[in-house]
């Protein structure tokens, strides 16, 4: 395996400063966040997004145009003081 230097160093300093016992297991908790990420990414867009898409397609009168969206989310940082 051929990592960016940068990264090297990076995984070479974890197991020197004793965080791991070896680059083997830096890559395998790595790997582990990456799944834990993809798999909370495809829950979300299964629950919520195919959700409101199924929404949508079952009340089409539901959907925003692009000019609502905009002023909803202008309206927003209006009142967060953004």
């Amino acid at each position: 395996m051929t990592l960016p230097n940068e990264m090297a160093e990076s995984l070479h300093t974890k197991v020197r400063a004793g965080q791991y016992a070896s680059e083997s297991a830096v890559i395998q908790e790595s790997l582990r966040a990456l799944l834990a990420r993809d798999r909370a990414i495809d829950n979300r867009l299964h629950h919520q997004v195919g959700q409101a898409f199924d929404g949508l397609q079952s009340d089409p009168s539901r959907a925003l145009t692009v000019d609502q969206v905009r002023r909803r989310l202008a309206e927003e940082q209006k009142r967060h003081g953004a």
